[in-house]
């Protein structure tokens, strides 16, 4: 259902829109200072630059009436969620926009609405993760991601923008065919879509109003089995080992509708999501092995011949290990000792010390890194002694999390490959401590590089970032980089989600590298190996779009005037 409403061909000046805006969402929550937009505008690893203001609505009709305000004045409008990505894909890049830009951020946008007993849930524009897992819970449920991104407050609405992955391996990328968004028409107007699924009601200020106030019942609700709120299909996708494609990756064309994989080009009020039920009885088995042909085998024994998926397979090389062991600590610690649910405000009061300190140059960069490093020297080894133990042991390690009859699967499989003579390998069950410290451990490896750098900063010229995804009937899936960009790189994190065989590598390179230089070296090399990239953090500012995904969003956003430049795509109105 659609209902054009907004005419763009008198543009105001952006003088007084922002007057406009005002009056929207209140003086405290239109920001045009320097000093309080710079959160939103500095991407969380890569990328920034100016913005006439941040809007920060409180309701979605003030979501819809700054669309309607941004869009009328002929102004750029970006759609940020969290702003929790690694490749600058929710915010600005320094030049080459023909217009102003205005950043829409959504994070006051709570709300969450179980429906189907549960089963599947309405989530609004600026629900987190970590809250849809809250909700959740006492209903025996639970979301489409449970650890990872979750524990630094990264959005719902943002994983399905981006076709996220994620640890867990019968899922697959977090999507859904079921929406409730407005996109910019070729003719001028703004146009709400309702493909959620939910009679609401006619205008736009109405559906979205009935929706914020939860005001619709189960009659309301549209059941077709014709439209899907997750990738159904992706266990036995993922189980396919013999397959010369990845099995997950942002572009991938089967999996780019609407809103999912949408990366900002329509302004996503809510999604409609499948929920899945707890895990039963679960156990976690930490492996370790010098031959990464042990767990080659153990992937593709397990993909093919368990009858019970894991739950999740996460792989740690030692010297991610050791980076995350030293300058992962801090952020281990914070959710050990507080909890995921206060990470979030941790992390903004790291963003208001670091906005502080700005204004101090050079002295004050990486001000919140340094102290939160040296902070972290203070508190005693928080590893467990099994776990260092095999760190000395093993270069690779990987954490297996087993469910119902799979847990016997793999008691069975360990007993049976691992005790044979010759196996440079070993395995133990994790009591429930082990498990917990051990997922910490992994999670925190996610941002060592970033803190290394920041500590370092004098001798380290910066980060290359890859997520890749090898195909599914990859055998050889360790790196070997030429001698030439080898001698440039200072340390190599390798870590990532095993048994969809997607990779995390981070490049710490050595002062006087140019970091985008050696990418763009390093980028045939995965050609070669039939990787697709980015596989879960989507193109953002850093990569090409390749044409099929180009395409999608140019069809999403014929005006081009949301979030345009990603993928390197024209950062010009209509594309020109």
């Amino acid at each position: 259902m659609r209902q054009p409403t907004a005419d763009s061909s008198a543009l105001p000046l952006p003088d007084g829109l922002l007057g406009r805006l005002r009056a929207i969402v209140g003086r405290r929550h239109l920001l045009t200072a320097d000093r309080q937009t710079r959160a939103f505008r500095i991407g969380y690893r890569f990328g920034g630059g100016p913005v006439l203001a941040v809007a920060v609505p409180g309701t979605l009709v003030e979501q819809w009436r700054v669309a309607v305000a941004c869009h009328a004045a002929g102004v750029i409008i970006i759609p940020q969620a969290a702003n929790t990505g690694l490749t600058g894909g929710s915010t600005p890049v320094a030049e080459g926009y023909d217009r102003p830009v205005v950043i829409l951020s959504t994070r006051r946008l709570k709300g969450i609405r179980p429906i189907e007993d549960g089963a599947q849930v309405v989530c609004l524009a600026g629900a987190s993760l970590f809250e849809l897992e809250r909700v959740l819970a006492p209903l025996g449920r639970q979301p489409h991601s449970v650890i990872g991104s979750s524990c630094i407050g990264a959005s719902v609405v943002g994983g399905i923008c981006n076709n996220s992955g994620g640890a867990l391996v019968e899922r697959g990328p977090a999507y859904t065919e079921w929406a409730l968004y407005a996109r910019a028409e070729p003719d001028g107007t703004l146009t709400l879509v309702n493909h959620l699924g939910i009679a609401l009601g006619g205008d736009p200020e109405t559906i979205l109003s009935r929706l914020e106030a939860g005001a619709f019942g189960p009659a309301d609700i549209v059941r077709d089995d014709t439209r899907r709120a997750s990738d159904a299909g992706y266990a036995a996708h993922v189980r396919q080992v013999d397959a010369a494609t990845p099995a997950r990756f942002n572009a991938d064309p089967h999996r780019l509708r609407e809103a999912s994989g949408s990366a900002g080009r329509l302004i996503v009020f809510a999604v409609r999501l499948d929920t899945f039920r707890q895990d039963l009885d679960p156990a976690v088995f930490y492996i370790g092995a010098n031959d990464p042909a042990t767990l080659t085998a153990l992937r593709r024994d397990i993909l093919s011949g368990f009858s019970t998926l894991p739950v999740t397979g996460e792989y740690i090389h030692r010297d991610a290990f050791d980076i995350a062991a030293v300058y992962g600590k801090d952020v281990f610690l914070a959710i050990e000792r507080l909890g995921t649910h206060r990470l979030p405000a941790l992390f903004a009061m790291k963003a208001r010390v670091d906005t502080i300190a700005a204004r101090f140059g050079r002295l004050g960069a990486g001000l919140s890194d340094r102290l939160l490093q040296a902070a972290s020297r203070l508190f005693p080894q928080h590893l467990p002694s099994r776990m260092r133990a095999f760190r000395d042991r093993f270069e690779h390690h990987l954490i297996l999390r087993m469910q119902g009859s799979g847990v016997a699967e793999a008691r069975a499989y360990f007993a049976d490959r691992f005790d044979r003579a010759g196996v440079d390998a070993d395995v133990f069950e994790c009591t429930a401590e082990e498990a917990r410290k051990a997922f910490l451990h992994r999670f925190a490896v996610a941002s060592a590089a970033v803190r290394y750098h920041a500590v370092h900063a004098r001798r380290s010229g910066g980060i290359v970032a890859l997520d890749i995804a090898l195909p599914r009937n990859t055998l050889d899936w360790v790196e070997t980089l030429p001698p030439a960009i080898e001698r440039r790189i200072a340390h190599k994190l390798y870590y990532g989600h095993f048994f969809c065989q997607v990779f995390h590598q981070d490049y710490l390179v050595h002062a006087g590298v140019d970091p985008h230089a050696l990418e763009a070296e390093m980028l045939p090399l995965l050609d070669a190996r039939g990787a697709e990239y980015p596989a879960e953090h989507n193109v953002g500012h850093l990569y090409v779009a390749k044409p099929a995904l180009a395409a999608f969003y140019r069809a999403l956003d014929p005006a081009n005037a949301f979030n345009p430049g990603i993928g390197q795509t024209s950062r010009k109105a209509n594309w020109s």
